[in-house]
């Protein structure tokens, strides 16, 4: 069974940066892709960034690319966001998931606010 844990959140100005992590345990996720999803106060969880396992491919939304970075650490099963430039639009509660497994974490918050 996989076990999702976020981290890295918290309260930051805008324009300050944060690096979410998503650290995962239980069997080998080197051949799963990741994804961090993020879902604000009365709106619906939308996909914000994902890795491919092999080739590590990555995608963005609109909203965030330019200002946010994917990487992974298959060794520690691992997944980072590096988040700059941070909007107040980007307040969420960020949450991390294993492609196609349907694994979750508990979120991590993520507030931009002066």
């Amino acid at each position: 069974q996989v076990q999702l844990v976020e981290s890295g959140g918290g309260l930051v100005q805008p324009g300050n940066s944060l690096r979410l992590s998503c650290a995962a345990s239980g069997p080998s996720l080197n051949h799963y892709s990741f994804g961090w999803f993020r879902q604000a106060e009365g709106k619906e969880r939308e996909g914000v960034s994902c890795i491919s396992a092999s080739d590590r491919r990555t995608y963005y939304a609109d909203s965030v690319k330019g200002r946010f970075t994917i990487s992974r650490d298959n060794a520690k099963n691992t997944v980072y966001l590096q988040m700059n430039s941070l909007k107040p639009e980007d307040t969420a509660v960020y949450y991390c998931n294993v492609l196609n497994s349907g694994a979750w974490g508990q979120g991590t918050q993520v507030t931009v606010s002066s």
